[in-house]
């Protein structure tokens, strides 16, 4: 019987194990951001199978994108997108399918995202008899900070067609499988990294008095920039700043010539970020200079937030509810971690959701981006067809 709407649970049920068995094989091939060439040719042959049409490798170094047209004539064009890249982690996990690059391991869940997408090309490729118009799929290399969306979408991965829509999914273990969130608007914040380089004069750690201690000022810099939060941020608009690391000197009883310190600021759009590094700017200079030393702030990479079109998030919450019951689809937080799916969802609207993953009871609870992350994969079919029910519901909108 040929699948139908109808069908569709059914047919994701006799398709599920397959998806399981890539999940597992990704977990257990991890590769890191622009270094996923075992993971890309692994997708480009699983599509080639399914009959998926204009399959590009290499696109944005390791990305790959196809084509499945409905065969019902041409409309609209909506593109479903996933991560593939890893995480510079030991695994810990005592599982079947740990990872056998020691150092590399899936911990934020991009190999459920690839899976699920796969899961979900196969669903629609056996549905395209159901449809009119083009699902454009994209499968993302580097999205842990290493600028793969921006790649892709310089190499063409909007174009060829031009998506009318975007959909894409995280996996997320903070919250309980069966539940799907959905925003509108920012979803996810965004994020700018900040480098702060604290200048003095060393010397020995006995006597002070004849350095200036960049230390000292870059401990008092730590303290006084977090009024930037707490005092300049408008408090209805979230916001986070992070100081990650700090690295000086060799010796204790060396005062060094320089601090370097790291982190990153969080924010739900431009002119909130424009004040935050302004301020933190501002707050250092003027900190370093009390202590007689030098500050200098770079912003280095960035990305903005995730923001959904209500409109595109109200077809993935009806689409969720026909699969979860209307009960589990919640409005959700906003998430202060960012995504560079942003890139596209600039372009083109789109709904960035999260699906639920967390089971107490099966122990899977550790967090994201952590040596013992895991999910329960019984999210993953949630993810097929919360996503093929979007993309069907989208496709036949006037």
């Amino acid at each position: 019987m040929a699948a139908t709407i109808e069908t569709l649970s059914a047919t994701i049920d006799e398709i599920f194990p397959g998806v399981v068995a890539d999940r597992r094989w990704l977990h257990q091939n991890p590769e890191l951001g622009n270094q996923e060439f075992k993971t890309a040719a692994f997708v480009a042959e699983r599509l080639a199978a399914l009959g998926v049409e204009d399959i590009r490798t290499g696109v944005g170094q390791t990305g790959v994108t196809g084509l499945i047209r409905g065969t019902r004539g041409e409309g609209k064009v909506v593109a479903l997108r996933a991560d593939m890249d890893a995480l510079p982690i030991l695994e810990e996990n005592e599982i079947d399918y740990a990872s056998d690059n020691p150092g590399v391991m899936h911990a934020c869940g991009h190999d459920g995202h690839t899976a699920m997408l796969l899961g979900t090309a196969r669903a629609l490729t056996e549905l395209r008899d159901s449809f009119a118009g083009t699902v454009k799929l994209i499968f993302q290399p580097a999205e842990e900070g290493g600028q793969g969306a921006t790649a892709m979408f310089k190499e063409g991965a909007l174009q060829d067609p031009r998506p009318d829509a975007l959909f894409g999914i995280h996996l997320w273990n903070y919250i309980p499988v069966g539940e799907v969130w959905v925003r509108d608007g920012a979803m996810m914040v965004g994020v700018d990294a900040i480098d702060i380089r604290v200048t003095g004069a060393g010397g020995h750690g006995g006597i002070p008095n004849s350095c200036i201690d960049p230390i000292v000022a870059a401990a008092s810099i730590v303290l006084n920039v977090q009024t930037v939060v707490s005092r300049n941020n408008n408090p209805l608009e979230p916001g986070v700043f992070t100081i990650g690391s700090i690295h000086a000197g060799n010796a204790g009883n060396v005062i060094p010539d320089v601090v370097t310190m790291t982190g990153t600021i969080r924010h739900v759009n431009e002119s909130q970020a424009e004040l935050m590094r302004r301020r933190i700017r501002e707050i250092a200079e003027s900190t370093a200079n009390a202590f007689g030393a030098t500050a200098e702030v770079t912003v280095g990479e960035r990305v903005g937030p995730t923001v959904n079109d209500p409109t595109m998030a109200q077809i993935v919450r009806d689409a969720s509810a026909s699969v979860v019951g209307p009960e589990n689809v919640i409005q959700g937080q906003i998430q202060m971690v960012s995504e560079d799916v942003s890139v596209f969802m600039n372009e083109i609207p789109g709904c960035y959701y999260l699906v639920g993953t967390r089971n107490e009871a099966k122990g899977f609870t550790w967090g994201h981006h952590t040596s013992r992350f895991d999910i329960d994969e019984d999210a993953l079919a949630i993810g097929i067809e919360t996503m093929t029910r979007s993309v069907l519901k989208f496709l036949a909108q006037d």
